[in-house]
């Protein structure tokens, strides 16, 4: 009896917090898309603007294959670690490594859900315009092929390249230039976290059952 109350407490704590993570990533999401102007940017101090974007990439805006492709390959990688999650609350895995894994899982699920939905149920962003909820299926975009919202920018460091340094010298240089969303903090931390405190567990990944 002991096992199943450790396993549904695991299982429990990681519902609760994927499903927390959603929330304020949709919160966040929603409030800027229909608050703001795409583009538009509120400085908050000289290191932290709200500043909205969309993409069609990856996390922190980057893209590196076809939209539609890349959505199926979010579908089932995510799906993977689901299960994968699962397992290790079957086997009562240790409680923060079931907690990282999850937050890992929710971040990615977050990003999944704007390409999912925000198509169907948006107008398309526009500088000119705030965008507003429209009738399912009446959207920009078609399922699985929407923008994710981006906002958080925090230039740390706005200075020059030296003129001696080659290709670069004279340019601008922004540290830290790419604009991310709670959803892509919540992968990143999770990852490194994972990294830094569950090596034991990474090393010893199978989807074996017991």
């Amino acid at each position: 009896m002991n096992r199943y109350i450790i396993s549904y407490a695991r299982g429990l704590s990681a519902c609760i917090l994927i499903v927390l993570v959603l929330i304020i990533d949709q919160i966040i999401k929603i409030e800027v898309k229909t608050g703001m102007c795409l583009y538009e940017s509120i400085r908050i101090t000289d290191w932290f603007y709200i500043n909205f974007i969309e993409n069609n990439g990856m996390a922190y805006g980057m893209t590196f294959i076809n939209k539609l492709v890349l959505s199926l390959f979010r579908v089932l990688a995510i799906s993977a670690l689901g299960y994968y999650i699962c397992v290790q609350i079957r086997r009562k895995a240790r409680l923060l490594y079931i907690c990282l894994l999850s937050v890992v899982f929710a971040g990615a699920l977050g990003n999944l859900i704007d390409c999912m939905f925000y198509g169907l149920i948006f107008n398309a962003s526009s500088p000119y315009y705030v965008s507003y909820m429209v009738p399912f299926g009446q959207g920009y975009s078609s399922f699985l092929m929407g923008k994710v919202v981006d906002m958080f920018y925090f230039p740390l460091i706005v200075t020059t390249w030296p003129e001696w340094v080659p290709v670069f010298g004279g340019d601008e240089f922004i540290f830290f230039s790419p604009v991310f969303n709670f959803a892509d903090a919540c992968i990143s931390v999770g990852v490194v976290s994972l990294i830094l405190f569950c090596r034991n567990e990474l090393s010893q990944i199978t989807f074996k059952r017991q």
